[in-house]
């Protein structure tokens, strides 16, 4: 992986290697720990703050600045990006392991990431389909190389390691409860596309941070890691660019034909995040690399992916179905102070900083009698299907659409969700590394990310009945699903402890 070379850096030093164990600049750990967690906070700053405002953008009426669509629609698109982000990380991950480099990965991200917040920015529709496109590539590149960079600063033996990951997922939380106070206010107050402005400042503020903070990082060489030979990879930069021209003029073409409609693009995406996981795990089990004691342990590992897709298919409506609810539906006025509805999605960054040290703390007195990981992760789906019942609550015994509830619904609605969330992707995440086939170590998260891509798709097909039928039926048979879903993971305990031997 490439490095941007300073006057003062060594010449061509590998930099693999992590710094001296001895380096303990920045709450014990690693200085390289203040980099990367600087870098997470704007890129979630930028990325959840555009979110909390997307779906509002997209409902608004044109003559507001907005895209003028109906609630439904909106919802489904925002859905959509969000499957074309995490799909997209897949490729990001390869791309650094085999051309890129994590560092350069990491950096061209953050760049296309700030292009496509600036691009959005600009008040004119092209400009946001291009911007969010821009935005979509850049995640991808940056998202699943910044944690393993992460990773990098450790030698394998250092007992700081989860120490390190729990402070760089708060700071991801730092960042997702900042975004939409800030971008919700200025779209509020001063229009959406001064929102958008405000999450392309933050991109920047992290990019000048993670080039200056550089030194400190492993892995800053010049080449991958694991890079393809001189003539495969200009073979594979050849195909990736003339795949990518065809898929742009093929795109171009179907949509001036009228064929390539918004819904269809989004079916589409939906399409691809259910068959790309399929094909996958086939990939796996089928692997003459994978031996039959992997293979036995990749079984309940489908499940606890089955588990994540449920999950997440509510956790993404924070920023979606809840957005509109919020607009419509709730106040926005606390002791006289009108706030946007969008600050209603910092409350879930908030509970999650404040959750996750509690939850850490909680399993470290239990020890060994802690609940076993399945159980964890079951737990948090089930967490998360009651944050959407607990909303068929206020929103029962309407007859129309033109009623108020109070703030604090919302709030607890989000605090179950934020609590279901701390305990899902921490086991989900570590579970993952632990029951991967060795010989496919290096495409765990790919997989984790999948179950994103696949949550997201799901979301965006499930919303377009939003607003169909009434709210106490969308909620609740959403979230009863999700407990229903939760409460079978925890009844195949059993089975999962002895196949997920000996992850705990």
């Amino acid at each position: 992986m490439s490095r941007t070379t300073a006057e003062h850096d060594p010449p061509a030093e590998p930099s693999a290697e992590p710094p001296p164990g001895d380096d303990r600049a920045f709450l014990g750990q690693p200085r390289g720990l203040l980099t990367l967690s600087g870098l997470e906070v704007w890129e979630r700053f930028s990325f959840l703050g555009m979110q909390a405002i997307l779906v509002l953008y997209f409902a608004d009426s044109v003559a507001h600045d907005g895209m003028g669509m109906d609630p439904a629609t909106a919802a489904s698109v925002s859905a959509a990006y969000g499957t074309l982000v995490y799909l997209v990380s897949v490729a990001g991950g390869w791309l650094a392991d085999r051309i890129l480099g994590s560092y350069r990965a990491v950096l061209w991200g953050g760049v296309l990431i700030a292009c496509g917040h600036y691009a959005m920015a600009v008040p004119a529709a092209g400009m946001t389909w291009a911007g969010l496109g821009l935005i979509s590539a850049g995640t991808g590149l940056l998202k699943p190389n910044v944690a393993s960079m992460v990773g990098k600063l450790y030698r394998t033996e250092d007992e700081r390691r989860d120490a390190g990951f729990a402070l760089y997922y708060m700071a991801i939380n730092v960042g997702a409860f900042a975004g939409p106070l800030i971008t919700g206010w200025l779209g509020d107050h001063r229009g959406w596309h001064w929102g958008f402005s405000a999450a392309a400042v933050g991109m920047t503020l992290g990019l000048v941070q993670y080039v200056l903070g550089r030194r400190h990082l492993a892995g800053r060489e010049a080449s991958a890691e694991y890079a393809l030979e001189p003539a495969a990879m200009r073979r594979a930069v050849l195909l990736i660019v003339a795949g990518l021209i065809v898929a742009a003029a093929l795109a171009g073409l179907l949509a001036a034909t009228g064929w390539l409609t918004m819904d269809r693009f989004v079916d589409l995406l939906t399409l691809v995040s259910v068959i790309a996981p399929v094909v996958y795990f086939a990939v796996m089990f089928r692997s003459p690399r994978v031996t039959a004691e992997e293979r036995r342990r990749l079984r309940p590992y489908v499940v606890l992916f089955l588990a994540s897709v449920v999950f997440n298919f509510i956790l993404f409506q924070a920023y979606s179905t809840m957005m509109l609810l919020a607009s419509e539906n709730a106040r926005t006025e606390i002791l006289g102070y009108h706030f946007p509805a969008s600050w209603y999605a910092s409350a879930l960054g908030a509970f999650e900083v404040a959750l996750a040290p509690v939850v850490a703390a909680v399993w470290a007195r239990m020890g060994t009698r802690q609940p076993h990981a399945s159980n964890k992760i079951a737990f948090g789906v089930v967490l998360g299907g009651l944050s959407f019942l607990l909303m068929v609550l206020p929103t029962t015994g309407h007859g129309g659409d033109s009623y108020e509830m109070a703030a604090w619904w919302i709030v607890g609605s989000y605090l179950l969700l934020g609590l279901g969330d701390v305990l899902l992707e921490t086991s989900g995440m570590s579970a993952t590394t632990k029951l991967a086939p060795k010989a496919f170590a290096g495409q765990t998260m790919a997989l984790w990310f999948l179950s994103l891509a696949l949550a997201n798709g799901i979301q965006a097909q499930v919303v377009k009945v939003y607003g169909e039928v009434s709210h106490p039926a969308y909620f609740g048979v959403n979230g009863g699903v999700a407990v229903v879903a939760g409460v079978a993971v925890i009844a195949l305990a059993p089975w999962l402890r002895r196949t997920m031997h000996p992850v705990h």
